[in-house]
């Protein structure tokens, strides 16, 4: 199961995008509120009904977190001790880490950038502690990917459907939706 944290203040396009596109490619994906509630406020206030709240994670079905970036969106994901627990059972047991945007600083603060190839949105890189900072879109580096923001999203979710069902997969989306 692909879980994809949605905090108040989110990026939506961010999320959004890449949760449309991963559920075209056949992934399950549930977007999980960090709250109590599942409804979560974007930044640019819309709201969206989360499929779960953190506390019904199931940690066994894990095989991918992501994280949306966004301000406030991205300091809230930071200050909840439920999702720096996940992401440390995640990265202790081999599961992809995936962040766009200002939230791979979450896991840059967090120590699971180290030594890694990673991007994330201008401003944000003295948080990506210890990564090789890059300016690309996506940076894909064992199992992590960070992407730069908002106009990065598609190339974001279509490296992480390469990733989880291969190239080809990728490349029929992108031709189905017509982006090249």
């Amino acid at each position: 199961m692909v879980y994809i944290f949605l905090a108040d203040g989110f990026e939506e396009i961010e999320a959004v995008v890449t949760i449309d596109i991963l559920r075209r490619a056949g992934i399950d994906v549930q977007t999980v509120s960090i709250k109590d509630s599942p409804d979560v406020a974007g930044a640019h206030m819309i709201t969206v009904k989360a499929d779960i709240t953190a506390d019904k994670i199931i940690k066994q079905n894990l095989e991918m977190i992501i994280l949306p970036g966004g301000v406030p969106g991205t300091n809230n994901l930071q200050n909840s001790e439920k999702v720096q627990e996940i992401l440390r059972y995640a990265s202790e047991n081999e599961k992809i880490l995936a962040a766009i945007c200002a939230a791979p600083s979450v896991l840059g603060k967090a120590g699971f950038l180290k030594g890694k190839n990673a991007v994330c949105f201008p401003g944000y890189e003295e948080d990506l502690l210890g990564a090789n900072v890059k300016k690309i879109p996506v940076a894909i580096d064992e199992k992590v990917i960070t992407s730069r923001g908002a106009g990065t999203a598609h190339l974001f979710a279509f490296e992480i459907v390469s990733l989880l069902k291969g190239n080809e997969i990728a490349e029929k989306l992108k031709k189905g939706m017509l982006y090249e």
